[in-house]
């Protein structure tokens, strides 16, 4: 079979189904699992469809309600997610009062700091763990714990936030449209993230390329409400609305 004809078939796979797994496409082309691998790897950069742990999701306008568990969403676009949180670590002085979302590209930039004189404060579980394994100043927002995202959310998450003042908040986002904006699929989620963000001066947003032009179930900010730090923007529209970063892998 050519390259192109297993192109072809996988990308109508997924169109039916939305989301395969490399196992499922090798047993129903009888291809080898490692070609499938290439082969999702090199669509993948065609940004044909989003590529994740075990296989492949369809590229939709809309994500719906509909969210991937932190160890799946760990592992998937790990160079790029690297790239931006070593950037957006270089961000961070010592006299500033962060806000660090939940989120595994919030996660990446944890790696990147070494400013020890700067607070932090985080609605992620594993973030809590990962600052004050690095000897940082942290504080963790109290509420209650989403298993899924490992994020603490709800209302009184929110109302941990209403004394505080940050100078900088990063922040995650599952969706970025022209349109709609920064989305989420939870909405509990969203109004922690909304009070994150009107309690900071400066607002960044980091995301992948893969979250532009997906439309989640709940906006959080307009896209003019803070800059965005990516791997790489998929249409210059975008810079019309809001200031864009975009690093190298």
């Amino acid at each position: 079979m050519l390259t192109e004809e297993r192109y072809q078939l996988i990308l109508q796979i997924l169109n039916d189904r939305k989301a395969v797994t490399v196992s499922e496409l090798s047993q129903q082309l009888d291809i080898s699992e490692s070609t499938i691998r290439r082969d999702l790897n090199a669509l993948a950069e065609m940004r044909k469809l989003n590529k994740v742990f075990g296989g492949a999701t369809a590229l939709n306008e809309n994500s719906g309600i509909f969210e991937t568990n932190v160890a799946n969403r760990a592992v998937s676009m790990n160079e790029e997610k690297t790239a931006i949180g070593r950037y957006a670590a270089t961000l961070i002085g010592d006299d500033d009062f962060v806000f660090i979302d939940a989120g595994t590209t919030t996660l990446r930039m944890i790696d990147f700091l070494s400013n020890s004189k700067a607070t932090f404060v985080t609605n992620g579980i594993i973030h809590g763990q990962m600052l004050i394994q690095k000897g940082l100043n942290a504080y963790m927002l109290g509420g209650r714990i989403k298993p899924l995202t490992e994020a603490v959310i709800g209302t009184m998450g929110v109302k941990s936030l209403e004394n505080m003042n940050f100078t900088k908040a990063f922040m995650g986002t599952n969706g970025i449209d022209l349109s709609a904006g920064f989305t989420t699929p939870d909405i509990e989620e969203a109004k922690l993230k909304e009070a994150a963000i009107s309690h900071s001066y400066r607002t960044y947003f980091l995301a992948d390329h893969s979250k532009f032009r997906k439309v989640c179930a709940v906006t959080f900010a307009p896209l003019k409400i803070g800059s965005i730090i990516t791997d790489d923007c998929p249409d210059n529209k975008y810079h019309e609305k809001t200031i864009i970063k975009e690093v190298k892998k």
